[in-house]
C-alpha cells in the first residue's frame, strides 16, 4: 500500500502522485472511488498487463482537499443539482430542497458536501451555504471566481465592527514619540484608480549638497494588535487580491482606505526610512524611525510621467531631466519630483551594475465602466514614474534588512523574514537557452552570478521592443524564479536579493508579513530577538501567503477570460 495525492481529469485520465515519487500513476475511473483533485488517498498498484501502462486503484480516501464547491443551481422537476464550472466533480452534487437557503434555478451558489459517495451511492449530497446571485451579473461572476478558488469575497461582520471601533485620533503621546515630517514636502504616486495610498516619498535639501529622502509606509501595526480579530482575519486572507474591476482588501476598508491611507492634507502615522543621499545617490546616512507625515499631493503615475517628459525626460533612456531653463522647471512641485527621478535613476544604474536583472514586462490592463463591464483593454508598460517609486522602495527594503541581518564581526544577527533568491536551476537555464536560440538569441548558462546576470540583461536588451519580448521575459522569469521565504540568522548579502525583506518598503496593508516587519523591528529595539515560537508563527504566515499568491495567479487568468468574453476589444483575444 502507498499514499499520494489524487488528480482528476475531465477526459478520465486520472492519476495519483505518490508521496515518494514525482511520476504520476494512471487511475481508471472505475478504480478511483470518485476521489477529487487534491484528495489524499491510499492506493495499490495493480498487476501490470502486457503492453499497458502502470495502473493504480484507490483503496481509501484519507483526507478530502475541500468540502465546498461553487457552481450554478440547476432544477429538474424536484431535483436540484450543482453544475460546477470547473467540471472537476466525479458525479453530481444533489441538494435537497430544504437545504437550498433560498437559491433559485440559475443562481450561482457555494455548496458544502454533507454526504460523500460510498459503494451504494455515487452522488454527493450537499447544502447551500451561500447564494451568490444570478449567473451573468458582474458582481456575481467575480464573487464566484473568488469562491471557486477558496478566496474571501466578503468581510465577516465582527471584523468590520472591530475596525469601526479603532480610533483614527493621533494622540499627544504619538506626536511626542515620533519624528515630525508634516512640514516636509511629501507625496504619494499610485495608479490613477488606486483607493488606498500606503506609501509616500518626502524630499528636502540639506547642507553640503545632500538630499534627505524619506520612504514612508502607513504604520498599520500601530492599529492592528497581535491576536485581534482583525489580525487573525488578515492572516487568513494572506494578501489583498486585485481583480479587473475591484480590490478585495486584506484589511477592512476603514483601515486600508481611511485610517492607514496616506491621503493628501491629512496627518498620518508612518514607519519610515530616512536617507541622506549625495548627488550620485550614495547613501551617506540613514535612520529607521516612526513618523507623523502630511502628504501635500496625491499623484497618479501618468501625471508624474507627463511632468517629467514636459521637462525633457525621454522615457526608457535612463537619463534624467536636463538642467532647468531660466524660468525653472514646468509643473507643480517639479523641482522635487525631478530630483527624486534623478536620484532614482542613479540607484537603478548602480543596482544593475551590481548584478540585478532587468525585467520590464508589459501587463494586460482593463478599463471598466460603472457597472464593471470591460470597455477597453491594453498592454501597460512600466515607465520612469513607476521606476521612481520602485527604486526607493527597494532601497528601503534592503536598508532595513541590512540593519538587522548585517552586523559587526562576532555579533549575532537578529531574526527577520527575508525573501531569498537561490541560484537558478541549471536545467531551467539550459531550457531557456534552447528556447531563445529559436528566436536567434544567445545566452550563457554557466559562470559566476555576475556573468549570468550580465548575460540575462544582454538578452533582455536584445529582445526589447520585439514581438517576442513578453514571451521571452515570461519564460526567463520562470527560469530564474526560485525565491523562498526564510527566517535567516546569517549575514545578509544584499546585492544578490531582489526583494530584500518581506516588503517593509511597500504594501503594508496588503500582506501580513509586511505588517510584521515594522512590528518585529520595533520589538527588536525593545525586547531583543524573536523567540522560537514567534519564528514558527511568522514562517507559517509566509507559507500561507505564498499559497494564496499562487492561487491568485489562476484567479487573474480566469477573470481575464471572463472580461474577454464580455465584449472587450479584439486586442485581448
Amino acid at each position: 500500500m502507498q499514499e499520494g495525492v489524487f488528480q482528476r481529469k475531465t477526459n478520465g485520465k486520472n492519476s495519483i502522485m505518490p508521496d515518494d515519487s514525482d511520476k504520476p500513476i494512471f487511475v481508471a475511473e472505475r478504480n478511483s472511488m470518485w476521489a477529487l483533485t487534491g484528495d489524499r488517498v491510499r492506493f495499490a498498484c495493480m498487476a501490470r498487463r502486457k503492453n499497458h501502462i502502470k495502473e493504480a486503484q484507490v483503496i481509501a480516501i484519507l483526507e478530502r482537499a475541500k468540502d465546498t464547491f461553487v457552481g450554478r443551481l440547476s432544477f429538474d422537476h424536484d431535483l436540484c443539482t450543482l453544475i460546477s464550472p470547473a467540471n472537476v466533480l466525479a458525479n453530481s452534487i444533489i441538494i435537497p430542497r430544504r437545504k437550498l437557503k433560498g437559491g433559485k434555478d440559475g443562481d450561482n451558489a457555494v455548496v458544502r458536501i454533507v454526504e460523500w459517495p460510498d459503494q451504494d451511492h455515487r452522488n454527493m449530497i450537499g447544502e447551500v451555504v451561500d447564494v451568490l446571485g444570478k449567473a451573468g451579473d458582474n458582481d456575481v461572476e467575480m464573487n464566484t471566481i473568488l469562491a471557486q478558488y477558496g478566496l474571501p469575497y466578503k468581510y465577516p461582520k465582527n471584523v468590520e465592527e472591530a475596525a469601526e471601533k479603532i480610533s483614527a485620533e493621533i494622540t499627544p503621546e504619538d506626536y511626542a514619540e515620533r519624528e515630525d515630517f508634516r512640514d516636509v514636502f511629501t507625496c504619494t504616486i499610485d495608479p490613477k484608480d488606486a483607493k488606498d495610498f500606503d506609501d509616500a516619498l518626502s524630499i528636502r535639501q540639506l547642507k553640503d549638497g545632500l538630499w534627505e529622502v524619506g520612504v514612508h509606509i502607513a504604520d498599520v501595526s500601530h492599529y492592528v494588535t497581535e491576536g485581534s480579530v482583525i489580525d487573525k482575519e488578515a492572516v487568513k486572507r494572506a494578501t489583498s487580491i486585485y481583480l479587473v474591476d475591484r480590490t478585495i482588501p486584506m484589511l477592512p476598508e476603514r483601515l486600508c482606505n481611511f485610517i492607514c491611507s496616506l491621503r493628501p492634507d491629512e496627518e498620518k502615522l508612518a514607519f519610515s526610512v530616512i536617507f541622506n543621499l549625495d548627488e550620485e545617490a550614495n547613501v551617506k546616512a540613514y535612520r529607521i524611525v516612526h513618523t507623523v507625515i502630511k502628504s501635500n499631493r496625491r499623484y497618479a503615475y501618468e501625471e508624474v510621467q507627463e511632468l517629467l517628459e514636459q521637462n525633457g525626460v525621454v522615457d526608457g533612456t535612463g537619463e534624467p531631466a536636463p538642467a532647468a531653463p531660466k524660468g525653472g522647471y514646468k509643473g507643480e512641485n517639479a523641482d522635487a519630483l525631478i530630483m527624486l527621478d534623478r536620484l532614482a535613476k542613479k540607484l537603478r544604474a548602480a543596482r544593475f551594475k551590481n548584478g540585478a536583472v532587468k525585467f520590464d514586462r508589459e501587463e494586460l490592463h482593463f478599463d471598466v465602466d460603472e457597472k464593471g463591464k470591460p470597455v477597453r483593454c491594453y498592454f501597460k508598460r512600466s515607465k520612469d514614474a513607476n521606476k521612481l517609486i520602485e527604486e526607493f522602495m527597494l532601497l528601503a527594503n534592503r536598508t532595513v534588512a541590512e540593519s538587522v541581518g548585517k552586523v559587526a564581526k562576532g555579533k549575532k544577527p537578529k531574526t527577520l523574514p527575508y525573501r531569498v533568491h537561490d541560484n537558478p536551476d541549471p536545467t531551467k537555464l539550459e531550457t531557456l537557452r534552447e528556447f531563445v536560440v529559436k528566436f536567434g538569441y544567445k545566452m550563457k548558462t554557466d559562470g559566476t552570478k555576475g556573468a549570468l546576470a550580465k548575460s540575462l540583461n544582454t538578452l533582455m536588451s536584445a529582445c526589447e521592443g520585439k514581438r517576442e519580448q513578453n514571451l521571452i521575459q515570461t519564460v526567463a522569469l520562470r527560469a530564474i524564479e526560485s525565491s523562498h521565504a526564510e527566517l535567516l540568522r546569517a549575514i545578509f548579502q544584499a546585492h544578490t536579493v531582489v526583494r530584500h525583506t518581506h516588503d517593509v518598503g511597500r504594501e503594508s496593508c496588503r500582506r501580513p508579513s509586511d505588517m510584521s516587519v515594522p512590528l518585529l523591528v520595533r520589538r527588536r529595539e525593545v525586547e531583543g530577538d524573536m523567540g522560537i515560537v514567534e519564528v514558527q508563527i511568522v514562517v507559517g504566515v509566509i507559507k500561507r501567503e505564498r499559497h494564496v499568491e499562487s492561487i491568485h495567479a489562476d484567479v487573474e487568468v480566469e477573470e481575464q477570460r471572463i472580461a474577454q468574453r464580455r465584449g472587450v476589444c479584439a486586442a485581448c483575444r
